[in-house]
């Protein structure tokens, strides 16, 4: 830790920039490519999970419990702070690949009733879904195929 701090202070020229920027600029255009690797391997996970799932071996599970929640999601929006509420649709199905298993599938909604119509009308149901070759605990359940 010493020799980090020490590496960092060396960077540091006598006007207080670190190779010619500022250290506060550094640090936001640090966070900030976090922030961007983290958002760009979340929408590449998604992508190449659905991608994936659809060449995956279909089998038939059943929906067994549907629930809906209010959720809030916070962002920053061009220095507003907003918070972003909607309500969570939850499908858990289960399905036997070769051992019993559970998924789940959610979908936003703006408006609570239409959430539950939505969730209570697949309560039961037979469906189809997308289950890993590799590893069958994982499973898609993509949206055409309900």
């Amino acid at each position: 830790m010493r020799a980090m701090f020490a590496i960092v202070l060396t960077l540091i020229s006598s006007e207080g920039t670190v190779f010619g920027f500022s250290p506060t600029l550094l640090i936001c255009l640090g966070i900030g490519t976090c922030m961007a690797v983290s958002a760009c391997w979340q929408i590449s996970d998604n992508f190449v999970r659905r991608v994936r799932g659809r060449n995956w071996p279909t089998v038939s599970a059943v929906i067994d419990l549907v629930s809906v929640g209010s959720m809030t999601d916070n962002a920053l929006h061009f220095k507003a702070y907003s918070s972003i509420s909607y309500y969570l649709a939850t499908l858990t199905y289960t399905y036997g690949s070769p051992e019993q298993q559970m998924g789940h599938y959610s979908r936003r909604f703006g408006d609570k009733d239409e959430a539950e119509a939505w969730a209570n009308c697949y309560k039961g149901e037979t469906i189809t879904v997308h289950v890993d070759p590799r590893d069958p605990t994982r499973s898609v359940l993509r949206e055409e195929d309900l």
